[in-house]
């Protein structure tokens, strides 16, 4: 019976000079600079090794919610498998113990610091499609023929289809369609070489099919599953936002910050708007 080889945490940690005496120059230059680190922090009085647990856990599991998962968290933060599977879910080495109630705060600053953003998300997790679908039928709405869109994104037509009618998308594909929308959104196709018949049947499908144009999406929204399109309304955007916010908060258990992070703005903006909101009802 053979076991696996163990993992050793890369080289310039602190955990693979304490944990496995390594002598190498970056591990011992680790080593130094939190030994520096903390005898500057005890003489200013701001030591503080350990932090709740708890905020690092919520923004684990936003951050899971949007389709990163904790090992790929693990390591983007350069923090070990282990330590983020014991925060999350507990230990069943030692007596069945609960999640981590306490973390480093070094640990703590490297997990928050990973952020809910596209780019971040790993290329086969499967996300929300809500924000493909929209920058492809915008596309559409603007005079892009499917095929010249699949040509765009080396995939056969009818995929660039079925994107379009997909719930849940690969994050290098998500990645793939926003990055050929940004390019696309405010170019005329005809002065690609597209033929005018094929504009004129694009834009058919996309008003068939209720398809509306990039201008009528916010960038900072147009991913939010709860957002709507602005068609010229009058449409008040302080309720929008607090509809937004509300929604992350209720269905995937954001907190405020993290929904306001989310949604592109600060916390006071957010904060004005489900104050803005509460007045609506009230009225």
């Amino acid at each position: 019976m053979t076991t696996a080889a163990r993992t050793l945490p890369a080289h310039g940690t602190l955990h693979r000079r304490k944990t496995y005496k390594c002598d190498c120059e970056p591990c011992l230059a680790a080593d130094r600079d939190y030994t520096n680190t903390r005898a500057r922090l005890i003489a200013y009085g701001r030591w503080q090794p350990f932090v709740d647990a708890e905020p690092v856990r919520q923004h684990l599991r936003m951050l899971m919610s949007y389709g990163i998962g904790w090992q790929r968290v693990s390591r983007m933060a350069g923090v070990s498998n282990g330590s983020v599977s014991q925060l999350l879910y507990g230990s069943y080495n030692r007596g069945g113990s609960g999640p981590t109630k306490r973390v480093r705060t070094q640990t703590a600053d490297k997990i928050c610091a990973i952020t809910p953003t596209l780019d971040n998300v790993a290329p086969s997790a499967r996300i929300d499609a809500t924000g493909t679908r929209r920058r492809l039928q915008a596309l559409v709405a603007n005079g892009w023929p499917q095929l010249r869109l699949g040509t765009q994104l080396g995939v056969h037509h009818r995929l660039t289809w079925g994107q379009i009618r997909k719930e849940t998308v690969e994050g290098d594909t998500a990645r793939q369609v926003r990055n050929l929308y940004n390019q696309l959104w405010n170019v005329d196709p005809a002065t690609r070489g597209v033929h005018e018949r094929y504009i004129t049947q694009a834009k058919r499908i996309a008003a068939r099919e209720g398809w509306v144009p990039p201008g009528a999406w916010d960038d900072d929204y147009i991913d939010s599953p709860a957002a709507t399109p602005d068609l010229g309304e009058d449409v008040d955007r302080y309720t929008a936002i607090a509809e937004d916010a509300q929604w992350l908060i209720d269905s995937h258990g954001y907190t405020r910050q993290q929904a306001a992070h989310r949604l592109g703005i600060t916390s006071r903006h957010l904060e004005r708007a489900l104050a803005h909101g509460r007045t609506k009802v009230a009225a």
